[in-house]
């Protein structure tokens, strides 16, 4: 008898133990979350997942880490796990499983999370366009076939995404590692903060090797997604919320980002700053001009947002000043993300969405822009679409010819451009 209580105790210690060892580490998890910190969260979970124990809140957190780094196959796994001990969850979760099954192929199933979110969700727009649209995967197909689409030849290991035309040249985001002894890494992605990078296009819009954007505007955070003026003499870009060699931070104290202007003088870029609809307390990012380049176009959080992240415009000025943003409404935007606005001469608008009926993650559409606003929302197709994240296309209406970035499966990196041309 005094044997078998010593093993009991024993066994109940190392059990104790045990237990207070796991919920050390789910705790050590919950604070890299909690700072966006998903690549080490990750990490500390699965260590804990790895010796079978199982949580809601910790497939919720696996689950979301994936999802918020567009690695939906994973992303998959884990929500799978929630589900299979839960299925009474938000109705949110219904909607990242459904894209994150779209990414492994599993459409018939993730049709039927669509269905449920549509049932618990009731009045969000993601789950009508779905039941009003249930065979938006033929108007895909009705839409694909008409790009020839080839890798864009300047791609790294690392991100690369966001192209925009500047004089005879292409300039986008990377990345890639300079070798410079102090260049940082994001904690939200593992990888390095991204700056600006230029590359000369032939008449055929093929970039020869990139060559980094010799500015002040490029900083020690991140940098993306210009857009530049025809005259070549302005500029509008994604920075993190940093100015002058002071960073910025929320409520919470998180560093946002913010759309910045700089003008070149001679052969420098300078007077660089806020846009005046910035604020400390939610993200401005993606410019975008209309072809009078009297309104610019951007993604934002900004109150009043229909969803994780709508387009707005604002009138320019002739004194350079900006209007009130405007919300370009909900024939555009959902509950989901709206982001990386590209307006033609055309008066179309491309952006890239994972509210609208895709193929999963971010998908690229096009509308007709009027002053009412945007209306005839179209899929672009499989051939620029996938089950993956797409986004940041633009185009050249004249010789229709353009690039886009994806993380869809056969890129060198996390994020790739490719270029393209319309038939």
């Amino acid at each position: 008898m005094k044997n078998f209580t010593i093993l009991y105790i024993t066994i109940v210690s190392v059990f104790s133990l045990n237990s207070y060892s796991q919920q050390s580490k789910i705790a050590s998890g919950d604070k890299k979350y909690d700072n966006y910190a998903y690549i080490d969260a990750i990490k500390t979970y699965e260590r804990v997942a790895e010796k079978g124990y199982k949580s809601e809140d910790m497939f919720k957190k696996l689950g979301n880490s994936y999802y918020f780094n567009s690695e939906f196959d994973k992303a998959a796994k884990w929500y799978g796990e929630l589900f299979a001990m839960n299925s009474e969850v938000e109705p949110e979760y219904y909607y990242r499983y459904a894209q994150s099954l779209k990414s492994t192929g599993d459409i018939t199933k993730a049709n039927q999370m669509l269905d449920l979110f549509n049932q618990k969700s009731k009045k969000d727009t993601r789950g009508k366009l779905y039941e009003g649209d249930k065979n938006y995967l033929d108007q895909i197909k009705a839409n694909s076939g008409r790009y020839k689409i080839e890798d864009a030849g300047i791609n790294s290991k690392y991100s690369d995404y966001g192209t925009t035309f500047y004089q005879n040249k292409i300039v986008f985001a990377t990345a890639r590692d300079t070798g410079g002894l102090g260049q940082r890494k994001h904690k939200w992605t593992g990888e390095h903060f991204t700056n600006l990078y230029q590359s000369d296009v032939d008449q055929d819009f093929n970039p020869n090797a990139p060559k980094k954007f010799r500015s002040k505007i490029n900083s020690k955070f991140h940098e993306s997604t210009p857009v530049f003026t025809k005259d070549g003499k302005t500029v509008y870009f994604t920075r993190n919320n940093y100015i002058d060699g002071k960073k910025g931070k929320d409520e919470n104290k998180i560093t946002l980002i913010k759309i910045y202007k700089a003008t070149l003088e001679g052969d420098k870029w300078t007077n660089i700053m806020e846009v005046p609809f910035n604020s400390n307390n939610y993200s401005t990012a993606h410019p975008a001009l209309s072809p009078d380049e009297k309104t610019l176009y951007f993604a934002s959080d900004m109150p009043g947002t229909f969803g994780q992240s709508d387009i707005y415009k604002v009138s320019i000025n002739n004194n350079g000043g900006f209007s009130s943003p405007v919300n370009l409404g909900p024939g555009i935007n959902t509950e989901g993300k709206e982001t990386f606005p590209f307006v033609t001469d055309e008066n179309e608008i491309y952006f890239a969405s994972d509210g609208h009926p895709g193929l999963g993650g971010l998908d690229v559409f096009v509308g007709k822009l009027d002053d009412s606003g945007v209306s005839n929302i179209q899929n672009l197709g499989s051939d620029i679409n996938s089950p993956k994240d797409d986004f940041a296309y633009i185009i050249d209406t004249k010789s229709r010819r353009g690039f886009f970035t994806s993380n869809k499966d056969g890129g060198l990196g996390s994020d790739d451009i490719y270029k393209f041309l319309e038939t």
